[in-house]
């Protein structure tokens, strides 16, 4: 047979190469929809999406208000979709947090339905391979694979801690995989809330994930502030600073982390101050800072930590997590902190008595990762 091949006059028809549109049918789609609760969940989920764009597939942003605008800013080539949002607020005294979010639980798992609802008809129409959930409960499906990122293994809320942790992996165990955004060893920036014993959903520790790069810009700035998460507490943070930051005698850069159509520009004596920025400019501004002063938003600390900054930290009042971060780094002697209530200028001075944030030599085989899909 082989014989009569290689001596035939015949010859057979040759492959016809794809065209560009062919070979973008043939990539695979996969939606990625972080939880719009600050702009933490969002901005970590950069770096997957850039991932996947470089291993060859087709990634569609889904999520709601500031969360999605900021990535429909970053990613103005892609797809995206609204979806259905938490509504998640924190109340002007935050030790109410805990007690609001139970009383509103009925209405969000409502949301969390009809997410579920819209996630099915946006497979069929969009012909998704795989899921890549940042905290959004509802965005899975048994049809494909579904992951889900977080780094509370441990849900952190006062004495109902159990009862948290509890309900957030009884969705978790829905997902295909957990993926954990820092190190897996002790030498970890998580602590407690990303590293359990017995934990028996399938899980990867991923190493800490950050949109920026670390560079040797000539500082500028001698101070750096960094604000974002829900109202009003944004609000609160931002008027407590701007009056005790008044009579500071260096040069600050203020990111209020409103995402708007537009960027903003206004000066205030030394102080530069901005509505938002996108992720090139904040890159540049973090690296060209000698301190910066932001919430203990878990995402924020992977990016300082990238960067190798020296940090100040003001947890957001009532949210567990971001006080359990902040005691830690401080007992750690890593980056001082205090009480939204309790910053002063003065506060300031303690930064020289601490070492400051450092990553860690963790490289992401996101090949792997997405073998998955």
């Amino acid at each position: 047979m082989l014989l009569h091949l290689c001596n035939t006059k015949k010859r057979l028809p040759k492959a016809r190469p794809l065209g560009h549109a062919q070979i973008i049918k043939m990539k695979k789609k996969i939606l990625v929809a972080p939880l719009n609760w600050g702009l933490g969940h969002a901005t970590r989920c950069i770096p997957i999406i850039n991932a996947l764009i470089t291993e060859g597939f087709i990634p569609i942003i889904a999520s709601d208000g500031n969360a999605l605008t900021l990535l429909r800013k970053e990613f103005t080539n892609l797809s995206s979709i609204e979806l259905p949002s938490y509504n998640i607020t924190y109340p002007k005294n935050g030790t109410l947090f805990k007690l609001k979010l139970f009383k509103n639980s009925p209405e969000l798992l409502k949301v969390i339905k009809a997410e579920k609802k819209m996630i099915s008809s946006i497979l069929e129409k969009h012909d998704i391979a795989g899921i890549i959930s940042d905290n959004r409960w509802g965005v899975r499906s048994k049809k494909i694979p579904s992951v889900f990122i977080t780094h509370q293994l441990n849900v952190l809320s006062g004495n109902t801690t159990w009862l948290s942790t509890k309900i957030h992996r009884k969705f978790i165990k829905k997902f295909d995989v957990c993926w954990v955004p820092d190190v897996a060893g002790d030498n970890n920036l998580s602590g407690k809330l990303g590293h359990v014993k017995n934990f028996k959903i399938p899980k990867k520790h991923l190493g800490p994930l950050s949109r920026f790069a670390k560079t040797d810009f000539e500082i500028k700035n001698d101070l750096m502030v960094i604000i974002s998460g829900p109202e009003p507490q944004r609000s609160l943070l931002e008027k407590k600073l701007l009056t005790e930051l008044r009579s500071y005698s260096g040069k600050i850069v203020f990111v209020k982390g409103i995402m708007e159509n537009e960027q903003t520009i206004q000066f205030l004596g030394n102080t530069t101050i901005y509505n938002f920025m996108t992720s090139k400019m904040l890159e540049k501004a973090i690296n060209e800072s000698v301190l910066v002063i932001s919430r203990s938003g878990y995402t924020t600390i992977m990016d300082l930590a990238k960067l190798n900054k020296k940090a100040f930290f003001i947890p957001t009042p009532g949210q567990f997590e971001q006080e359990y971060l902040a005691e830690r780094l401080t007992k750690m002697r890593l980056a001082p902190s205090c009480k939204q209530s309790d910053f002063s200028l003065d506060k300031l001075y303690e930064v020289s008595d601490y070492k400051g944030l450092k990553t860690f030599d963790s490289e992401i085989d996101f090949a792997d990762l997405f073998s998955l899909f």
